[in-house]
């Protein structure tokens, strides 16, 4: 399975379009929006995406919209959030990340909000954060995107760079 991963679009609808096509040609089976302006995939047709709002978006106040979600893919149980932690304007009821990771209830971490691209791995816990897709961003990164290719027990996870598609980083896990 491939999943596209996608965060901090803020309106740039033409770098969101570049990102989705190339991840549409890799042959992703899921596209994911982690928050700030995740409208934008309305903008483009991209209707089926599974997407959490963030935290400054009018939607994260909606009580009938999820802030966090808890997927399963190919055996990996993946939370989808658009902070890393607890944030002021949760909403009360919405799940706190930092319990679901101390308590070992997921796999991975998808996460926005920072703008900065990482993968890692903590406590057989992977932390994934595609970046931004802005033009310019105040904390030096390029605009980019990610993939993760997904089997019942492998895990590869790439960061790419928006301007020419190639690997700003990639790491390789193993399920524990």
């Amino acid at each position: 399975m491939k999943i596209g991963v996608i965060s901090d679009t803020h309106k740039h609808i033409a770098n969101l379009s570049s990102a989705v096509l190339y991840l549409k040609e890799a042959g992703v089976d899921k596209l994911i929006h982690l928050g700030d302006d995740y409208g934008d995939m309305d903008e483009i047709g991209e209707h089926d995406a599974i997407r959490v709002p963030g935290v400054f978006c009018d939607a994260y106040q909606d009580k009938k919209i999820r802030n966090r979600l808890i997927e399963n893919f190919a055996g990996w149980r993946f939370l989808l959030t658009h902070t890393l932690s607890a944030h002021a304007n949760d909403l009360p009821g919405d799940a706190k990340p930092e319990a679901l990771i101390e308590a070992r209830q997921i796999h991975v971490v998808l996460y926005g909000h920072t703008h900065v691209p990482e993968i890692k791995q903590e406590r057989g816990i992977v932390f994934f954060n595609p970046g931004h897709l802005k033009n310019e961003d105040k904390r030096g990164f390029p605009p980019c995107f990610g993939c993760i290719e997904l089997t019942i027990d492998k895990m590869l996870a790439r960061i790419y760079r928006l301007r020419d598609h190639s690997i700003l980083t990639e790491s390789k896990y193993h399920k524990t």
